[in-house]
């Protein structure tokens, strides 16, 4: 992919055929087209599972197929990003002892099993915000707070998007008053930092 593909977003509420239909919507389903026009567009489901017992790979089936026949495609491309950790279905197959007349299966990103130390100084501000999210230590919670907070200042120009991923750290990290005072005392000039931009943003 270089500059010339074009990523659109599409319609999070799905069509209902009627009223009284059951309400889909979907997280973030992204239509990529190619510049060579002779290759098909493929649409990305991403769905983002916080809850693993609320988690249904009937449900991402149904997403798929819904969008396939609205696009009028066979490129569709289910992606799941998982916070908690636990056991999922990854494969959906109907049929019987002779016939398999469905097979689905999803593209998984567990974000807690991968290593935080491996997205430290990426340059993509989604890997450098989520460290919390990611496989780290009990006791270093603080260690991947502070470089989270830091690829915020760096990557993130508009102060009023700062105010809102700030939260989204606070939020995932879920620091203790201890760790808090922890944070303060190791990294003094980035507590200062953030205190004062939060004060001014609110």
């Amino acid at each position: 992919m270089d500059h010339r593909v074009r990523i659109i977003p599409i319609r999070e509420e799905r069509l209902k055929e009627r009223l009284g239909d059951r309400f889909r919507e979907l997280d973030v389903p992204l239509l990529v087209e190619r510049p060579n026009h002779r290759r098909e567009a493929v649409l990305f489901v991403l769905e983002e599972e916080t809850d693993k017992s609320k988690f249904s790979i009937h449900r991402l089936a149904h997403y798929c197929l819904d969008l396939s026949e609205l696009f009028k495609t066979e490129q569709v491309v289910s992606v799941t990003i998982l916070l908690p950790q636990g056991q999922r279905p990854e494969e959906l197959i109907l049929g019987c002892d002779r016939h398999r007349y469905l097979a689905f299966r999803y593209l998984s990103c567990a974000l807690p099993d991968l290593p935080w130390q491996d997205w430290r100084d990426s340059d993509n501000i989604v890997a450098r915000l989520n460290p919390p999210n990611m496989h780290y230590a009990p006791s270093g919670r603080v260690l991947v707070y502070a470089p989270a907070l830091r690829g915020l200042m760096q990557l993130v120009p508009a102060p009023e998007k700062r105010l809102i991923y700030v939260d989204f750290v606070d939020i995932y990290a879920n620091l203790t008053d201890a760790e808090r005072e922890q944070y303060a005392r190791e990294y003094p000039e980035e507590t200062k930092t953030m205190q004062s931009f939060s004060a001014r943003m609110r």
